[in-house]
């Protein structure tokens, strides 16, 4: 089956086998990264860490995600995205079967930070697969693309949190996550985008045309200021409803899942809202709400406050992120893979100021709702560069 409309893009048609072989790698990704960042008390345990040496290791693994998106570029230019897909599936199923597999402190950091390169790779070819899915059909489907990562990541939150029986069966979600990569990797080589960008362009070679920095720089901003948001949540959320607003232990999780909640729906609304209202509108939407939800925790620290704030957070990563990379598909066409490689290496600035910065300015628990000035003070560096966009 092909679905074609008439209202612009490349208009190759777009098969239901290759949306959702895009689709699967999308959940793929969602799924294993959650995995093991909701595992990571038991590495904990298992390798003897301390929180400055986790922090550390995770530090080494978002470093090595750009290099992966470095790595996924190089790769898309010459063979495609499908290949970068399928490669960074490969690295990720292989180092987290060892990273499960062992009790050595310098092993396991060697194999997640492995991992992580294998996490950019498919972070930047996802992006440049859906961009593909995207001109193909000539419809949004970027926020469909990223609900299927957002349930999956969800799916194995909760599946990570169902087994406490053992040490090792509570590595068992990794483990599928593990096999989940392979059969995504499978799927993405059998039924992806065959699409290689093309070495000429009005007979010279793609790789003199100009790289349109400009727009990079500009979408690029606007996934930073999404990921600064959704990094601070990850990162903190949890800590300060249950350190600093001094909340149950079974109420302050609440907060960080009612903002997954958000983004699911969010990214499941997107893709109407951008052809009913268009990208701008949309992202503005996206921004506002989520600052909204920044000021309420900043100013009103209180539990039931802070839930609906984090919550309201949620629709920056849902509704500003598929905005974005689908702006970036379509900065420059011709070489889109390289395009949207460069703008991916804005999430892990993003998410680095969200989890390193925001505790560091923070100092502790207590202060912590007073530091979620910062992602707010993202979303409001993300409104020109919006405007921009008109």
């Amino acid at each position: 089956m092909t679905t074609r409309v008439a209202d612009g893009g490349f208009h190759r048609g777009l098969q239901t086998s290759t949306f959702l072989a895009v689709a699967v790698a999308f959940a793929a990704q969602g799924y294993g990264y959650a995995a093991i960042v909701s595992a990571l008390p038991t590495f904990k345990e298992r390798i003897g860490a301390s929180e400055t040496v986790l922090s550390g290791i995770m530090l080494a693994v978002g470093i090595a995600a750009a290099g992966g998106s470095v790595l996924a570029d190089a790769i898309a230019v010459r063979l495609g995205s499908r290949w970068a897909l399928t490669v960074g599936f490969l690295i990720q199923a292989a180092f987290l079967l060892v990273a499960i597999n062992t009790t050595s402190l310098v092993v396991f950091t060697a194999a997640v930070t492995v991992f992580g390169v294998g996490l950019g790779c498919v972070d930047a070819s996802a992006n440049m697969a859906g961009a593909l899915a995207e001109a193909a059909s000539s419809r949004p489907v970027f926020g469909r693309l990223y609900a299927a990562y957002t349930m999956a990541a969800i799916i194995a939150a909760l599946a990570t949190a169902g087994v406490h029986t053992t040490d090792w069966s509570r590595t068992a979600p990794i483990a599928l996550g593990a096999g989940f990569a392979v059969v995504a990797a499978l799927l993405v080589l059998r039924y992806g985008d065959r699409h290689v960008a093309p070495r000429t362009v009005d007979g010279k070679p793609a790789s003199e045309e100009r790289l349109p920095w400009r727009g990079i720089w500009l979408v690029g901003g606007l996934v930073f200021s999404a990921f600064v948001v959704d990094s601070a949540v990850a990162t903190w959320s949890t800590v300060y409803m249950q350190d600093g607003l001094h909340a149950k232990g079974s109420v302050a999780p609440l907060a960080y899942a009612a903002y997954l909640g958000i983004v699911l729906l969010g990214r499941l609304a997107a893709d109407p809202m951008v052809r009913r209202w268009g990208r701008t509108t949309t992202g503005f939407v996206g921004v506002a709400i989520a600052l909204v939800g920044c000021v309420v925790v900043t100013t009103l620290h209180t539990t039931v406050p802070a839930v609906i704030g984090f919550a309201l957070a949620g629709t920056a990563a849902g509704l500003l992120v598929p905005v974005a990379f689908s702006w970036a598909g379509e900065l420059l066409p011709d070489r889109g893979d390289e395009v949207i490689a460069r703008v991916n290496l804005f999430n892990y600035g993003g998410a680095l100021i969200g989890a390193v910065a925001l505790g560091a300015l923070a100092g502790n628990a207590a202060t912590l709702g007073v530091g979620f000035a910062l992602p707010a003070l993202a979303l409001i560096v993300a409104l020109p560069l919006l405007r921009k966009h008109r």
